[in-house]
């Protein structure tokens, strides 16, 4: 196990417009907002479709698992609910790690790894919380074959 203790250090509310992808959203609030270790602590809304990944089987990699093709649903989507990590990947860019819950138009439930690809309906509301103390990194682990949450503690300020 790896951990590190921080506090919540400011919240900062977003309203995304119809059109607007999500995850670049994201990327345009944090740097607007110089946010660089955070949560996505809520997120709400309406979707124009989905983009998102679940695990599967994968025999060729190391761990046995990963991800494959995109699973995409069309027509409006209600996002249920949004979380997720705000990162820093080993070459000092921002990496979101944010997983949503979904809801098709008969009420069928979905959920997963949110990709690229996401645009706004009607809107969709976030709430970040940006973290003191704490190095949110992101880094590739060549043993499972996949990126992981590699959180450091951080002096104190």
């Amino acid at each position: 196990m790896q951990y590190a203790n921080g506090t919540i250090k400011r919240v900062v509310a977003i309203r995304m417009a119809p059109g607007e992808d999500v995850l670049a959203g994201l990327q345009r609030a944090c740097d607007e907002n110089n946010i660089r270790h955070g949560m996505v602590l809520s997120g709400i809304g309406s979707l124009n479709g989905a983009r998102f990944f679940d695990p599967i089987p994968l025999p060729d990699k190391k761990a046995g698992y990963g991800y494959g093709d995109a699973i995409v649903l069309d027509g409006p989507i209600e996002l249920v609910s949004l979380n997720g990590m705000i990162c820093q990947g080993e070459d000092g860019k921002t990496m979101f790690h944010v997983h949503a819950g979904l809801s098709g138009p008969d009420g069928t439930s979905y959920g997963g790894h949110l990709i690229d690809g996401n645009r706004v309906l009607l809107t969709v509301d976030v709430i970040l919380g940006e973290l003191d103390n704490i190095d949110m990194g992101r880094r590739f682990d060549p043993d499972l074959d996949v990126f992981i949450f590699d959180p450091k503690q951080a002096p104190a300020k």
